[in-house]
């Protein structure tokens, strides 16, 4: 069987920021990429709040940018899927991870990086607009929309922080809750109540977002009136929530009621010796590819110092 110092399970910046480090620390990083390679900044078109791109950059751009750093230092970029692992619980002891359910190969350290994804409403629409007008975050896109009006989709916290933020730059935010309250708290609600230029609309759903090459409209079911009308708006943001992609790690590491892994505050350590956790998989409150990048980091140098320590004993 296969035996390596370090494998990385998952291509976004968190991951290909750890294969960097990592190989420049020679632990010679074997990068499993999953299904997505380059993860969700793939379906971002352009990046420019990533330092280093004053111009901008396309996501998968980007992602490929970072995919060559990598290999420069050595990494091992595979296609591939982790399907199963079985972590080991003793200091120093070997991981077990199938590929593909087909290949088992063994690491003394893995580096999580598996992300999560954006939960969308599943509209044909949607799909066909993603990165141009539709978009999962505020923060990320909302730049693109300054002095547009646009509409958010969401009643909770984040959709009402989302709001808020995309408030600052569009002269018209109206946010669409499917029921007759938001799940939001109340300070959160308040906050948005407060601000003239969002419009709540309640028991509103979304039947279909127009335009052909970019966002033109959103066209919308009113429960309450009984009626579709058609809202005009140039950005789409879908704010109900991420799913973080951690089914195979369930039962075997600590995660919170979410499904987010928990890590030992200011580290990238999981609750097992040799598993680290890094990027958006353990990060529910900032889910931004420079943070990402910064606990790739950590989870590379978190993984050196840990190895370190067995060859000294």
């Amino acid at each position: 069987m296969e035996q390596h110092k370090c494998v990385i399970i998952g291509s976004g910046p968190a991951g290909y920021t750890a294969a960097i480090y990592a190989a420049r620390a020679n632990l010679k990083p074997i990068l499993y990429t999953g299904l997505e390679v380059g993860g969700q900044l793939t379906t971002t078109t352009e990046v420019e709040n990533f330092p280093g791109y004053p111009d901008g950059v396309m996501g998968p751009q980007m992602m490929e940018d970072l995919k060559r750093q990598a290999e420069r230092f050595d990494t091992e970029v595979r296609f591939g899927m982790v399907t199963k692992v079985a972590f080991s619980s003793d200091i120093g002891g070997w991981h077990t991870l199938t590929i593909d359910d087909e290949k088992n190969i063994q690491t003394r350290t893995v580096i999580i990086a598996t992300g999560a994804s954006a939960k969308y409403l599943g509209l044909e629409s949607e799909k066909r607009l993603m990165g141009h007008g539709v978009s999962a975050c505020a923060v990320c896109d909302g730049f693109f929309y300054k002095g547009k009006e646009v509409v958010l989709v969401g009643g909770g916290d984040a959709a009402c922080e989302e709001a808020i933020y995309l408030s600052k730059l569009c002269p018209k935010v109206t946010m669409l809750v499917r029921g007759d309250k938001m799940r939001a708290s109340k300070i959160m609600q308040d906050r948005v109540s407060k601000i003239d230029h969002i419009e709540v609309l309640y028991n509103t759903e979304t039947v279909e977002i127009l335009g052909e090459n970019a966002v033109e409209g959103v066209k919308v079911f009113s429960k309450k009136e009984n009626r579709e009308y058609v809202i005009p708006a140039y950005g789409f943001f879908v704010a109900i929530g991420h799913t973080p992609n951690t089914a195979i790690f369930k039962g075997l590491l600590e995660m919170d009621e979410n499904g987010y892994i928990r890590t030992i505050p200011g580290t990238s350590k999981t609750n097992l010796p040799g598993v680290f956790a890094v990027g958006d998989v353990q990060d529910k409150v900032y889910r931004q590819a420079v943070t990402a990048a910064g606990s790739g980091c950590m989870g590379a140098l978190d993984a050196e110092r840990y190895l370190a320590t067995l060859e000294q004993e």
